[in-house]
């Protein structure tokens, strides 16, 4: 599990085809303290640490990405030079800061907006059909891996839906999402709470 508060953003320094695809990812954090088997958030998916070397603030991990992860995810995103939110999985007692996040994308979602709003950055995202029942104003949301509160919502002909969002100055600067673009894919996953609500709802029907 983890909270969706990221604490570094790494790059992807090599891709090699084995069938899966095996990354192998630069990034901050003390190689001592990533243990093999572990579960690291790189861009909201949640991937097994498999390999781990390097130096204090200037380490790497390794990771299998299966085709089903690839498939599920923003096209070409696994590439080398990419730039990925990283966040550990949570351990007990640590502070839950943002919501519960699974590390399992539901779906890509668009930019379709982008404006400076104060000293904010004012982001409009198009999601699917699919996650229209499970986006709500005031709600939470993980966009490429990073805690958001949404912050309207407008449902489109043909049932996608597209919401706003404001991306903070210290949040734009110690993730990716301040390098977001109109045309953009990013990965979203609904609030787990949200998931089990409309669950519920439908067996009620």
């Amino acid at each position: 599990m983890f909270t969706g508060i990221v604490t570094a953003v790494g790059t992807i320094a090599s891709c090699e085809e084995r069938g899966d695809l095996r990354l192998r990812i630069a990034c901050p954090f003390d190689p001592g303290k990533i243990a093999l088997g572990a579960s690291i958030a790189c861009a909201g998916v949640c991937l097994t640490v498999v390999e781990r070397g390097g130096t204090l603030g200037d380490a790497w991990f390794a990771v299998d990405v299966s085709a089903e992860t690839r498939s599920r995810t923003v096209k070409n995103m696994w590439s080398e030079g990419a730039r990925l939110n990283l966040e550990p999985s949570l351990k007990l007692g640590d502070e839950l800061g943002g919501h519960i996040v699974s590390g399992h994308v539901d779906a890509v979602g668009t930019v379709v907006g982008r404006a400076t709003e104060g000293d904010s950055i004012r982001l409009i995202i198009e999601a699917p059909k699919q996650l229209a029942p499970f986006i709500a104003p005031k709600g939470s949301i993980a966009v490429d891996g990073v805690s958001l509160t949404v912050n309207e919502v407008t449902d489109q002909t043909g049932g996608a839906v597209r919401f706003g969002l404001n991306v903070i100055p210290h949040t734009s600067e110690v993730t990716t999402l301040g390098e977001l673009k109109q045309g953009d894919e990013v990965n979203l996953e609904i609030d787990t709470v949200a998931r089990y609500l409309q669950r519920l709802e439908s067996l009620r029907a």
